[in-house]
């Protein structure tokens, strides 16, 4: 980490470049065969059609539902959430910014609002932004305090998660489909009308007026010919990959305490720990005191668009699971009753392809400013830098049409994609792209003709926080 530039990262974290193989092996045979060509049927018809329901994809059916649009939202997974939930990424990053206001609110705000009381756990809101030493010190060890300044990150149940989702989908009238994965883009010319995914029932397709990519991989744009890019920094996270997973029957406020009281025995422990097993991550805190959460080891030099190493990964991640358990019943106090509770269902992918957009979110809008086309705010990277303005053509393809692409493979360069990845950014793109989509089918045009007001106009009535200057702009 020591490449990274000072300030650009408020959650650091070690990653493993991983040498030799376990799963990998030379698939490539060189051989082929063809398919006849065959009918495939059409499932259904709909204005909107969602691919993923991860963060983006859900804020993304629950934006458009509530428009007016028939929506049909594709799920791979039996649960909607993706990795903020099959992932546990439970953690949820900064959501105000370095004053303590809220600026992802919308369908976020909304969201964790409806959560019940103990299915989420962080700081009060009346210590967002706090200063105070003490009080920063205190939330650090919990995942809500960077550079000193106390944010809105709290930690949720994943359960409780998936179940408000499903709520708030099926609420605004929009309809999910599970176990079935979107395969390729129905094309018609250059734009986007549908999507064939596989099932059970086999090959079927949807049919749409507007398709949201919100695979987190751009497999949708990436089928229909968009252009996308793969750079990535070496010394920064956001290109690694893992399974998360949870111990429970632990006591986090021991393993805290000991952290925050004997810092030198827990960077002790934390080097015979990579001693032992070479990737080796610190727990964190969950929504409750007797669960541990577990965000790594991370490990790089895989390809999140290449299955043989994505099954490396799966498989190097349950047995590092494994030999913590054992590392931290012995070593760690507060996990000497530690069990296995969890390995998640969904692998923690943080990057594959990023699309090349009519617009993007990129290094020098760090330093300030308003985008024309504003669709929302996100906090600065730490309290160097000002809110970032997210412009609606980092949704937009450059040249496809009939598709947008929110979440974390939307069109930002690698630097900027280190927190347009993160849950509340993906919550805050995926409602942008529906509310367009929305609108585009309405009005039988493509997303990139739509004027910015009047997508502005909409987002303001669904919560959504934009600059003073979006906001005269849209009066």
């Amino acid at each position: 980490m020591s490449d990274t530039p000072p300030g650009r990262l408020f959650f650091q974290s070690e990653t493993f470049r991983v040498e030799g193989s376990l799963a990998r092996h030379p698939r490539v045979t060189g051989r082929h065969l063809t398919e006849p060509a065959r009918e495939v049927p059409i499932h259904a018809e709909c204005d909107v059609l969602v691919v993923g329901g991860g963060p983006a994809g859900t804020a993304a059916a629950v934006a458009a539902g509530r428009l007016g649009a028939r929506v049909m939202l594709l799920e791979r997974h039996n649960h909607l959430g993706g990795l903020s939930t099959g992932g546990l990424v439970i953690w949820i990053d900064r959501m105000t910014d370095w004053s303590g206001q809220l600026v992802i609110r919308g369908f976020a705000e909304e969201y964790l609002a409806r959560l019940p009381k103990g299915a989420i756990a962080g700081p009060p809101r009346e210590a967002w932004g706090s200063r105070d030493a003490a009080t920063a010190a205190w939330w650090a060890l919990r995942t809500a305090a960077f550079h000193g300044t106390v944010t809105h990150s709290p930690t949720a149940d994943p359960e409780w998660m998936k179940a408000v989702a499903l709520e708030m989908v099926t609420e605004a009238g929009a309809e999910p489909l599970f176990h079935a994965w979107g395969a390729q883009p129905v094309m018609e010319g250059n734009a986007v009308r549908g999507a064939i995914f596989e099932s059970k029932q086999g090959r079927r397709a949807i049919l749409a007026k507007v398709v949201v990519d919100a695979t987190g991989d751009g497999d949708l744009f990436h089928r229909a010919g968009a252009a996308s890019a793969a750079d990535i920094e070496e010394g920064d996270i956001h290109h690694a990959m893992n399974t998360s997973w949870m111990f429970g029957g632990v006591d986090m406020e021991a393993y805290l305490r000991w952290r925050a009281e004997q810092p030198e025995q827990f960077s002790e422990f934390l080097r015979l720990g990579r001693e032992a097993h070479g990737q080796f991550e610190k727990a964190f805190v969950s929504w409750r005191n007797d669960v541990a959460l577990f965000m790594g080891p991370r490990m790089t030099g895989f390809s999140a668009v290449a299955v043989d190493d994505l099954t490396e990964v799966e498989i190097r991640s349950h047995r590092l699971m494994l030999a913590h358990l054992a590392f931290y019943r012995a070593h760690a106090p507060g996990f000497a009753g530690a069990w296995p509770l969890l390995s998640a269902p969904q692998l923690g992918v943080r990057h594959a392809r990023r699309l090349v957009g009519a617009g993007a979110v990129t290094r020098a809008m760090w330093d300030g400013g308003v985008a024309p086309d504003e669709v929302g705010v996100s906090p600065g990277l730490s309290p160097r830098f000002p809110n970032v303005s997210i412009p609606y053509g980092a949704l937009v393809p450059a040249r496809l049409d009939g598709l947008l692409a929110p979440g974390r493979h939307l069109s930002c360069d690698a630097t900027s994609h280190s927190f347009m990845r993160e849950i509340p950014q993906c919550w805050l793109t995926g409602q942008a792209a529906g509310v367009a989509a929305a609108l585009a089918a309405d009005r039988g045009i493509e997303p990139r003709l739509l004027p910015a007001r009047e997508v502005q106009r909409l987002l303001l009535a669904q919560n959504v926080y934009l600059s003073a200057a979006s906001i005269a702009a849209a009066a």
